[in-house]
């Protein structure tokens, strides 16, 4: 079975919506750094860019990434960005490639969308491109959820998601499994793990 997605009716759907609790927390440990990193983000994923403008609001330069060209548009539209420190890319995960030295990479729900022969090359990246001390912040999708009988999207175990993070300290780790519905208002069985790392 492939995913479908209904991207346009979704960006509608969250249109107003407050950052992710993910990127909050992630924001507030980084301020909470005895030496902080300079603020230079990567926002994967980014959506019509609801964590976007908290990043550009917390006086952070953004990277905003993704595969969809109507969420980029959408975002370079919003009333309540400064887009001085922003920067748009349309690119899909298959052909992504990050900058160097990035203090913190968000993936707020969006890297179970990457194809499962990518994945494993899109995580090196993202590891490959924090910088020591940077920050992960974001989700990922247990094998538990509803969707996982969807080939084109990746799942993984507690176990799997753990290995994963080896490379990081780990600030908040969280996993949900429950019943639910989507943001379109579809039911959904839930099996998510919610994360805030550090590089070592």
């Amino acid at each position: 079975m492939k995913f479908e997605p209904k991207w346009l009716q979704y960006y509608q759907a969250v249109q107003g919506r407050p950052p992710r609790t993910t990127l909050v927390k992630a924001l507030d440990y980084c301020a909470q750094d005895v030496q902080p990193l300079r603020r230079f983000a990567v926002d994967l994923g980014c959506g019509d860019g609801r964590d976007t403008v908290e990043l550009l609001r917390q006086g952070w330069r953004v990277l905003a990434i993704e595969g969809e060209p109507e969420a980029i548009a959408r975002l370079r539209q919003r009333p309540d960005i400064d887009r001085t420190y922003l920067e748009t890319r349309v690119q899909r995960f298959e052909e992504l490639t990050l900058p160097p030295d990035v203090s913190l990479l968000n993936a707020s729900f969006c890297l179970p969308f990457c194809p499962p022969d990518y994945f494993p090359d899109l995580w090196e990246d993202i590891v490959a491109a924090l910088a020591p001390g940077g920050r992960f912040c974001g989700q990922l999708f247990g094998n538990q959820d509803s969707w996982s009988v969807y080939t084109d999207m990746n799942h993984h175990s507690r176990e799997q998601v753990e290995q994963l993070l080896s490379p990081f300290v780990l600030e908040v780790f969280e996993e949900e499994n429950h019943p639910g519905k989507t943001a379109l208002g579809e039911e959904k069985h839930w099996h998510i793990f919610n994360i805030v790392a550090r590089k070592r």
